[in-house]
């Protein structure tokens, strides 16, 4: 690493090496170097917590915790439709009350979605949390260990191969109750690199996403590299849900959805309060 680079952190799903490639491989004219390290979410999560890193992917749901010293950018990240966290079970219509139920995370999007899912759905509530990996959660549910589990990303299309029954999409609840996009993930940037240094970035990384648009077979190298030995097939259907025009720019919707979600969120109980101006870019 150079002193010039910015050290960034974000995981090897698809969608974020599909968004980062050209970006990553000196491919956007103009654009900062980057030093790109790959972590899992909570592990971005805890880095932002931290202050660890200039630029880091991280869950919606930790942006109360850090926003003093990062700002959001308004690009880069992921919001969706018909791309929600799903609560498997092994059983079809199991009751939730009192049962034991395993999420990858409890400082992530997904689960301020399943509590406010189980806020509005479950009259008793849920029982015990259990945070476990979130290759393992799917294995957990199907041999018993725990009662439910609440996955995210590629397990929509492959959870049927465990012999497990949906029993609630979380994504859907909340475009049924709010209408808005799902805030899943999003890119922060340290305040201190500054105004200029801050648009600059996030002009670099849109430019990245369209031009991964332009021509979806140049990332493919990458994309594949880190993909876990998923199917191309998969991670294709992963980059179509996870990649869409809320990653060019959050726009009016992104940022109404975000708003939404750590409103209802704090309301909960579940994260501190946004103050008025935290969102504000830059």
């Amino acid at each position: 690493m150079t002193s010039d680079q910015l050290q960034i952190a974000y995981s090897p799903c698809p969608n974020d090496t599909f968004v980062f490639d050209a970006l990553a491989h000196g491919r956007v004219p103009g654009a900062p170097a980057l030093d790109v390290t790959f972590a899992d979410i909570d592990v971005t999560n805890g880095m932002a917590e931290r202050g660890e890193f200039d630029v880091l992917k991280v869950s919606y749901a930790v942006l109360p915790y850090v926003l003093d010293e990062y700002a959001l950018l308004p690009c880069g990240g992921a919001l969706g439709r018909g791309c929600g966290p799903l609560v498997l079970t092994r059983e079809a219509d199991v009751d939730l009350a009192g049962r034991t139920v395993a999420v990858p995370s409890e400082k992530s999007t997904a689960y301020l979605l399943f509590r406010l899912w189980a806020a509005d759905t479950l009259a008793d509530g849920v029982g015990e949390i259990v945070v476990m990996p979130f290759h393992e959660i799917m294995p957990a549910v199907r041999d018993g260990k725990v009662d439910a589990g609440l996955v995210i990303h590629e397990a929509r299309f492959t959870y049927g191969g465990y012999g497990l029954h949906k029993l609630a999409d979380m994504g859907e609840h909340w475009e049924h109750t709010t209408g808005l996009p799902i805030p899943l993930g999003a890119i922060i940037a340290k305040r201190s690199l500054g105004e200029q240094k801050l648009r600059l970035l996030a002009d670099s990384i849109r430019t990245s996403v369209r031009a991964a648009w332009d021509d979806p077979e140049a990332s493919r190298p990458y994309v594949m590299e880190h993909a876990q030995e998923m199917d191309p097939a998969v991670a294709d259907q992963h980059i179509g849900l996870y990649v869409n025009e809320f990653t060019a720019g959050l726009g009016e919707d992104g940022y109404a959805a975000v708003r939404g979600l750590l409103t209802r969120a704090a309301a909960e109980g579940l994260v501190p309060p946004l103050g008025p101006n935290a969102l504000r870019f830059p």
